[in-house]
This record gives C-alpha cells, sequence and structure tokens, in this order.
C-alpha cells in the first residue's frame, strides 16, 4: 500500500477570522496556487490515487476537493473526523486497514502536528520522532500491512517548493 499524507494549504490566519469558528477557515488564494503547483508535480510523478480522505475542516476539505478534481479522481473524497485536529491516528489506522476497503494508493489530507505524528508512529512506532509537513506539504509511505506501530516505510517527504520545481 501507499500512504500519501498531504497537509491543507495556506489557509486564511486565525486572527483575520473568528477563532471560535476555526474549522470555517477557508484556504487563501495563494494556498489554491500553491496546491495547484501540487497537483501538477504529482501528475508529473506519475501518482494516482485510488481514495482521497480529508478531514472534514474547510481548508482541509478545500485541499482535498482541488486534488480530486486537478487529479481527475472518479471517486467521492470522503471526510474523515480522525483527519480532524487532535484525531486519534489509532482509529484512522483501523479504519484505513479494514480488509475489504484497504485501496493501493490512499491520499490522506489533514493537519500538522497530526500528519507528522502519524508519520513517525507509521515509520518508528512512536509519535514523537519531529517529522513535519509543511502547508501543500506531501509525503509518500510505502507499507505492507498497515498496523498502528511501526510498519511503514517513508519513501519521500517533499515541501511546496520542492514540488514546485517537479513541474
Amino acid at each position: 500500500m501507499n500512504l500519501y499524507l498531504l497537509r491543507h494549504g495556506h489557509a486564511v490566519e486565525r486572527d483575520e477570522f473568528d477563532y471560535a469558528r476555526d474549522g470555517l477557515r477557508p484556504l487563501t488564494p495563494r494556498g489554491k496556487k500553491q496546491l495547484r503547483a501540487v497537483t501538477v508535480a504529482a501528475r508529473a510523478m506519475g501518482l494516482h490515487f485510488d481514495a482521497i480522505w480529508s478531514s472534514p475542516l474547510v481548508r482541509a476539505r478545500q485541499t482535498a476537493e482541488i486534488v480530486a478534481a486537478d487529479m481527475h479522481l472518479k471517486q467521492p473524497l470522503s471526510l474523515v473526523d480522525e483527519l480532524k485536529p487532535g484525531g486519534d491516528a489509532r482509529q484512522l489506522i483501523q479504519k484505513i486497514a479494514r480488509p475489504d476497503k484497504v485501496p493501493e494508493n490512499l491520499l490522506l489530507v489533514g493537519h500538522e502536528p497530526d500528519l507528522g505524528g502519524l508519520i513517525s508512529l507509521l515509520v518508528t512506532g512512536h509519535a514523537g520522532a519531529g517529522f513535519a509537513l509543511k502547508k501543500s506539504g506531501l509525503a509518500k509511505l510505502e507499507t505492507e500491512k498497515l498496523r498502528a506501530g511501526k510498519c511503514a516505510t517513508l519513501t519521500w517527504l517533499l515541501t511546496p517548493a520542492q514540488l514546485k520545481l517537479m513541474r
């Protein structure tokens, strides 16, 4: 299985938005432009996604929608509560690893520090190894059998600037 992790694009700053409604903060024009560069790079790398799972927060959902549209994904994206900030990584892993539903290439769209913690958990067996994704950063993990613990190899972790160079 190839597990791709994408941090949402740049969103409206918290101090420019009602903090109580953080989940409604949208992407900025810069964030949308940066994500389009990500999808151009993904296509240039020959990537494809069998499914996209996203945090339901607006900025992550918008990120997933841009990727799905630009990558011509035929299946609807799934909004997954475990990808919200503070979501339970072990529950997320259990949800992904159901034997009847494991996609070969799954893209997860979410937030930091949760995505970095998920990378750490799957690569080292614990959540504190210090992996981090920049906004619009993309990582690839490979695993034969997904489980909560050391089970994956980090194939690459790319910043938006590196992705932009791949066009």
